[in-house]
């Protein structure tokens, strides 16, 4: 019986290193782009049939260690009243954002999520015993940022802009977030999934005293009150190591701003350690990438007791599958111990 090599990393018990990708079940794929060709995103989000079968192909496809569920971190405010649109070549738009305080008024709590357990259920009817379904939302200070609507070039930062200038307002919203992302998360755990990410792209915006305040707070709630093996990914991290060990969650998943083996808090943690391959190299040449590939994987042996593969951050479009499958192959034959 093949053995479970995720599950095994919580516990230490790395045999050989696992692996998965972010955004591994998606658009660089042709079979994915197969499918897309039929029906809009929002579609298949909430087929359930359609759903599972992306979030399988690239265990078939590509050998990876671990099937991620394929959503969205939108998801969840789709079901408290958002009017999420998914725009070819412009990404998710909310069409009624929250534009003041009064707008809180009209944001609810969850309903409709039964395709997304449809979903885990139908995926874990396929998926290998030694494979686990990994779910995952999005942590509440990067889904708000999506919410609130920017009135400057800044972007992203419309939520931290949203906090300054109505802090009661934004920590009501906040609570709103971090008790639906419980409950939605613990909706996977109930339908199948064995491990679960919580994706903070936006908290690195915000400086270290903003973060414990306006970030760290929710994402602790999240991780004490959802009883699976658990991941934190937080992009643009390195100013926030010191935070990020306090968010409860076991393993701790960083991006390229933190180079594995010599960043002091990352050496001493006894949490679990995930990354951070940058995605940028999968356009080089197959030698260099397989070196880029092994030189996190001695850094992390070196220092890491528990560890899984991944990127900084999910995979681009247009990268070559087979610039995958290079990685892949490249991680499954090092020598952990």
């Amino acid at each position: 019986m093949k053995e479970n090599l995720i599950l095994n990393a919580f516990e230490g018990k790395n045999a050989s290193v696992p692996l998965w990708l972010m955004r591994q079940a998606g658009r660089y794929l042709p079979e994915y782009q197969a499918i897309k060709k039929t029906q809009t995103l929002d579609d298949m989000f909430r087929t359930p049939e359609v759903a599972s079968r992306v979030t399988l192909l690239p265990v078939e496809l590509l050998g990876v260690d671990a099937a991620i569920l394929f959503a969205d971190i939108l998801t969840l405010p789709s079901a408290m009243g958002f009017d999420v649109q998914f725009i070819d070549g412009k990404g998710p738009v909310i069409a009624n954002p929250i534009e003041s305080q009064s707008d809180l008024s009209r944001v609810g709590d969850l309903d409709g999520l039964s395709h997304v357990s449809e979903t885990i259920k139908l995926v874990n009817k396929e998926l290998p015993a030694h494979i686990p379904l990994i779910g995952f939302a999005g942590a509440p200070f990067t889904v708000a940022s999506y919410l609130i609507k920017g009135r400057s070039a800044l972007g992203f930062q419309a939520g931290a802009r949203f906090a300054i200038e109505h802090p009661s307002a934004f920590h009501n919203l906040m609570q709103l977030l971090t008790r639906n992302t419980i409950t939605y998360l613990n909706l996977q755990k109930e339908a199948g999934i064995k491990v679960f990410q919580l994706f903070d792209t936006w908290g690195g915006i915000l400086r270290a005293e903003d973060y414990r305040t306006c970030v760290l707070p929710y994402v602790q709630d999240i991780f004490k009150s959802v009883d699976l093996p658990s991941i934190y990914f937080l992009k643009n991290c390195s100013h926030l190591l010191d935070d990020m060990e306090e968010c409860g969650a076991d393993f701790l998943s960083v991006c390229d701003t933190v180079e594995i083996g010599q960043h002091p808090v990352l050496n001493k943690t006894t949490k679990g350690v995930q990354g951070n391959l940058y995605n940028g190299l999968l356009y080089g040449d197959e030698k260099a990438l397989r070196r880029e590939v092994r030189k996190i994987l001695t850094a992390a042996r070196g220092h890491h007791k528990k560890y899984i593969f991944n990127l900084n951050h999910g995979i681009f479009p247009d990268i070559s599958v087979d610039q995958v499958k290079v990685v892949i192959d490249e991680v499954h034959q090092f020598q952990w111990s």
